[in-house]
């Protein structure tokens, strides 16, 4: 009997990354999106979904919600970041909030609180008032992200 040649399927598991591993760091380098993917307009819907992290989900829904937020970052950007940092509107004393994607981990900070790396340097950037919330990378980078969508680039490149 010959071969007979079957086509290909994509079989995703939906359980997003490992315990402990972080994307990009399972020992096979991750390939570095492009500057213009990076840089593409986030969706209202992406917008809404990284708000509703931060709105009191039992633990379940969160996890869900990162990991199809983690999944529209990767498609649409070429990868996901590590977080996100936001103002709170939890009022005081809390001024802002560190949300990390993959261990869904939702932490508030008030003013006078340290920021803990590679989150720290985007306070700065969120208390500027002018973003919706800035992305935080595993390679260092920021990425503030405006009201509209749109993803500001910094002055180093890409």
């Amino acid at each position: 009997m010959g071969h007979v040649e079957r086509p290909r399927r994509i079989v995703q598991t939906g359980l997003g990354p490992a315990p402990g591993l972080t994307p990009g760091r399972s020992g096979v380098p991750a390939a570095r999106p492009s500057p213009r993917e990076r840089y593409r307009p986030r969706g209202q819907r992406l917008r809404d979904a990284v708000a509703r992290l931060d709105a009191g989900l039992d633990e379940h829904a969160c996890r869900q919600l990162a990991r199809s937020i983690g999944e529209e970052y990767e498609a649409e950007h070429g990868a996901a970041p590590l977080g996100f940092f936001a103002r709170c509107r939890l009022g005081p004393p809390y001024v802002d909030h560190q949300l990390d994607l993959f261990g869904v981990v939702v932490r508030h900070f008030a003013r006078s609180d340290g920021v803990p790396e590679p989150f720290a340097g985007a306070r700065t950037l969120v208390r500027s008032g002018g973003y919706a919330y800035v992305e935080v990378y595993s390679d260092g980078l920021l990425i503030p992200v405006l009201d509209d969508g749109t993803a500001v680039r910094s002055g180093t490149p890409d």
